[in-house]
C-alpha cells in the first residue's frame, strides 16, 4: 500500500543505507494531527522505529514549511538541555523524494493531541503534564544562541513588528473570505507593541499537542514541530501557550479541548511557573496572547485553504474549519478588549 507524499521504495532504500539499523522491509504511516509539515511513523521488520518529516503537498507559500531549516535548528539543540529528538539524516535527493525529508529518532511517550488522549489520564497526571510545559519553554529560552550556532537564524530586528508584517502578508495570500476583524486586531496590536527587552530562541508554535510527555513522570521528553522557530521576544512563546490553552469559561469552539479537563492548570498557573523558572517580567504577556490568537486564526485559515486546494493534506481529525477560524478571531477580539489593547 502506498503512502501519500512518499515514494516508499526509494525512501526505504535511502533509510536502509544510512546505517541506523533499519531492517527491510519498512512500513510508513501518517501520524499526528499536524496540519503543516507531514509526519510519518517508520517501522522495520525488526521492531525499529523512526520518524520522518516532509513539507505539505501542493502549492506552498514562500518560506513556509522549511524542513531543512527545522533540521538545522534541531541539530543545533542537541545537548543544550532542550528536550528534542535526535536528528539522523536529511535528503533533498530528487531520486528519493520530491521534497526534503528529515529522519529523526523515535521518542517514546504520550502526545496529547486531543481530548480523548487526555481523558484517559487521571487529574493528578494532567496537572503534572500541564505544569511541565512552562518548564520546557524556559529551557528553550535559556539556549545560548552563540554556543548553539544560531545567532544568524533570523533577523534581530524587533520581533513583534516582524510578526505583524509576516502574518499580515500570509493573511493576504491565504484568506478564503473577508474578515475585517483580522485587520482590526492587527491594527490594535501595531498600536500597542511593547518594548523588546531581550532576544532569545523562540519556538513559535509551543503547545500541548507539540510535545511528547514521559510515560512515567509526565515531564516533557521532546518538543516537536520547530518550523516556526526564530529569534525574538520570549514572551511570544508564553502568549502562544496561553492562546492554545482554552479554559471552560472561554466558550470557544476549539479542537484543543484537553486543557479544559479537570486537573490541568489554569493559564494563570502556567504563567506563575514560567515566572518561577525564568524570573522574567511578564507584564506584556497580554499583548502576546492576543498576537498568538490572531496568528492562530491566520495559520488555521491557511490550513483551510491548503486542504481545499489539495485534500491529501487533511489530517486524521479533519482540521480547522471556517467556523473554527471565526471562533478564534472572536476570541482574539475579546482578549484584546480584556487586556486593554485600544
Amino acid at each position: 500500500m502506498s503512502t501519500v507524499g512518499l515514494n516508499e521504495d526509494a525512501v526505504s532504500t535511502w533509510i536502509a543505507g544510512l546505517g541506523v539499523g533499519a531492517v527491510a522491509p519498512l512500513s510508513f504511516e501518517r501520524i499526528g494531527n499536524g496540519q503543516s509539515n507531514l509526519t510519518f511513523a517508520v517501522r522495520d521488520s525488526g521492531g525499529g522505529r523512526w520518524v520522518l518529516r516532509r513539507p505539505p503537498l501542493g502549492q506552498l507559500l514562500d518560506s513556509a514549511h522549511d524542513v531543512v531549516r527545522e533540521h538545522r535548528i534541531l541539530s543545533a539543540l542537541q545537548g543544550t538541555g532542550v528536550p528534542v529528538p535526535k536528528m539522523l539524516a536529511l535528503t533533498t535527493d530528487p531520486t528519493v523524494t520530491d521534497a526534503p525529508l528529515v529522519l529523526m529518532s523515535y521518542v517514546d511517550g504520550l502526545v496529547i493531541d486531543g481530548g480523548s488522549a487526555a481523558g484517559q489520564l487521571d487529574s493528578a497526571r494532567r496537572r503534572v503534564i500541564g505544569l511541565s510545559l512552562p518548564k520546557a519553554l524556559a529551557s528553550i529560552h535559556r539556549v545560548d544562541l552563540e554556543m548553539a550556532g544560531l545567532l544568524d537564524l533570523a533577523s534581530r530586528n524587533p520581533y513583534a513588528e516582524r510578526q505583524l508584517k509576516r502574518w499580515s502578508a500570509q493573511w493576504a495570500q491565504s484568506k478564503t473570505q473577508e474578515r475585517p476583524e483580522v485587520e482590526d486586531v492587527a491594527a490594535r496590536l501595531a498600536r500597542n507593541v511593547p518594548e523588546q527587552a531581550e532576544t532569545t530562541l523562540v519556538h513559535g508554535d509551543f503547545h500541548l499537542g507539540n510535545v511528547i510527555t514521559a510515560p512515567g513522570d509526565g515531564g516533557v521528553v521532546a518538543v516537536l514541530d520547530w518550523e516556526l522557530c526564530t529569534l525574538g521576544d520570549p514572551l511570544a512563546d508564553l502568549g502562544g501557550l496561553l492562546a492554545y490553552w482554552p479554559q471552560r469559561s472561554d466558550g470557544v469552539v476549539w479542537p484543543f479541548t484537553a486543557s479544559t479537563l479537570e486537573g490541568f492548570p489554569t493559564r494563570d498557573e502556567l504563567v506563575d511557573v514560567y515566572i518561577h523558572e525564568t524570573k522574567r517580567d511578564v507584564s506584556a504577556v497580554g499583548f502576546w496572547h492576543v498576537l498568538a490568537l490572531w496568528k492562530l486564526a491566520i495559520i488555521s485559515e491557511g490550513v483551510v485553504r491548503r486542504t481545499a486546494d489539495d485534500p491529501r493534506n487533511r489530517a486524521e481529525f479533519g482540521g480547522p474549519t471556517r467556523e473554527f477560524v471565526d471562533s478564534v478571531v472572536r476570541r482574539a477580539v475579546a482578549t484584546a478588549d480584556a487586556v486593554g489593547l485600544d
